[in-house]
């Protein structure tokens, strides 16, 4: 089922013995456009101590109803686990470090293995050169954060459209799926989905993704709801819309 980010902000995260905190963001890789992480605010608890939780660690679904996700995990586990420093790019070191201690498998070791990628690859701004991508690739990590990501522009061919302002992942694998538009530029207080394969390239520098689609066909796409979940019937309409063939 496809699920908004944003909606699930906040959520409890419910260990094996009691309840250590919510969901305070994620991290996603720019490679595979996969969510990798859920960052967990523990408010007053270990609040200096950053923490980590992958999908891995998921006791199952969800409990969607209760705003709750379970996860196999001890208190002591997650006040042990190393710490995780949020506000500098996380490297693959750090990332071996926290799936060694947790025994959750390494992701990237899957893919190289032969997985095939969710998505098309997307194209990354060759003038990004700022002393934040410098960090980045310094640190040898492909993490993004759903909070940087969800206040970008969004540039047309032939203008600015708006702004991304939620991200639509499907909730089986973790794959991110559309980029919710608030097309206030255009429409106030319309918004519309863009699929990751029309993008064209992001510039992280210039908090810039630039879509391959004309401002008068983003006006006049099927609008989206964010009170209702993305069905197949609602996906249809979209991609004819664009013209474009379906991932399915």
């Amino acid at each position: 089922m496809l699920r908004s980010l944003k909606d699930i902000i906040g959520y409890s995260i419910r260990t094996n013995d009691g309840d250590i905190g919510k969901v305070g963001d994620f991290y996603f890789d720019d490679e595979y456009w996969t969510v990798r992480y859920m960052v967990i605010d523990l408010g007053d608890w270990l609040h200096d101590h950053g923490v980590l939780i992958a999908p891995a660690a998921f006791s199952g679904k969800p409990v969607w109803e209760k705003r709750m996700f379970p996860v196999n995990l001890t208190m002591k586990m997650v006040k042990d686990s190393p710490d995780m420093d949020t506000d500098k790019p996380i490297s693959r070191q750090k990332e071996s470090e926290l799936n060694k201690y947790f025994q959750w498998p390494l992701y990237w070791q899957e893919e190289k293995n032969g997985a095939q990628k969710p998505v098309p690859a997307i194209l990354t701004n060759k003038k990004d050169i700022s002393p934040q991508s410098v960090k980045k690739a310094i640190a040898d990590s492909h993490l993004r954060s759903y909070l940087e990501i969800a206040k970008y522009n969004i540039r047309a061919v032939d203008g600015d459209i708006g702004h991304v302002e939620d991200v639509i992942i499907d909730d089986e694998h973790w794959n991110i799926r559309y980029l919710v538009v608030d097309t206030h530029i255009l429409l106030p207080g319309g918004k519309v989905l863009v699929a990751l394969d029309w993008i064209k390239d992001i510039s992280w520098e210039y908090s810039t993704v630039n879509v391959g689609l004309t401002r008068k066909e983003v006006e006049n796409s099927p609008a989206y709801d964010s009170s209702s979940a993305v069905n197949r019937e609602y996906e249809n309409k979209l991609y004819d819309h664009y013209g474009r063939p379906k991932y399915w």
